[in-house]
């Protein structure tokens, strides 16, 4: 059974700065997308970034330069950094593995607020 979980969300200042991590275990395959989805209060889900395992990177329009997706095939862990930290992106942000079925994180909280 596929697992995922989420880590390092937490309360940011603007301007700061976060990498949040997602451990999968389980039975993935190499070529399975990783990625991230976030959801603000009130708001829909959204694609924020995705990877494949050769490194192939896509990221939403609203990220503006300022995420950063990355991923370690050998530990099964993607990251996400998130660099000049602004109070839209306070959002849950989900992890997710996609292999024919999608299988999804828990979700950590990001809140960006002085």
């Amino acid at each position: 059974q596929v697992q995922l979980k989420e880590s390092g969300g937490g309360l940011v200042q603007p301007g700061g700065s976060l990498r949040l991590s997602c451990a999968v275990s389980g039975s993935i395959f190499s070529f399975a997308v990783m990625g991230w989805y976030r959801q603000a209060p009130g708001k829909q889900r959204d694609l924020v970034a995705s990877i494949t395992s050769a490194g192939k990177t896509t990221y939403a329009d609203f990220v503006k330069g300022r995420y950063t997706i990355s991923r370690d095939n050998a530990r099964n862990t993607v990251y996400l950094q998130i660099d000049s930290l602004i109070p839209d992106d306070t959002a849950d942000y989900y992890c997710y593995v996609r292999q024919g079925p999608t299988y999804w994180g828990q979700g950590t909280q990001v809140t960006v607020s002085s």
